[in-house]
């Protein structure tokens, strides 16, 4: 999961590139190593969404500590502002491809790993 894997086969990569590149966040259609589609049905990856925003809250909220703890500054909502913005931008892409893994790996009911996919062999 960690890796950005296919969910059934444990092998093939969810994503083109690496996370911080331009194009880096595409997905294939399918896995190239097992055939799973991965958008099990249209608009799958809307969910995606609600994961997304669940992460988004859980950085908001550590930043803003992170701030009050290491400048004790309760005045300023310029600095909180601009601090939780900017770290959710930078924070975006891994949002997104984590939003996706999640949905796939934790949330799918109708995907399971199938260990016999998980092997050298080109089958």
């Amino acid at each position: 999961m960690l890796h950005a894997k296919c969910p059934k086969c444990r092998r093939g990569k969810m994503f083109k590139g690496v996370m911080y590149s331009f194009g880096g966040n595409d997905m294939p259609e399918t896995c190239p190593r097992c055939g799973l589609h991965f958008e099990i049905e249209p608009g799958y990856f809307y969910a995606a969404m609600y994961v997304s925003y669940a992460f988004n809250v859980a950085e908001a909220v550590t930043i803003a500590m992170t701030t009050y703890t290491l400048t004790g500054n309760m005045e300023s909502p310029w600095l909180y502002l601009a601090l939780i913005l900017g770290g959710c931008f930078i924070l975006a892409p891994f949002n997104y491809r984590y939003s996706r893994i999640i949905l796939l790996y934790w949330l799918s009911p109708k995907i399971h790993y199938q260990p016999y996919l998980d092997t050298d062999d080109k089958s």
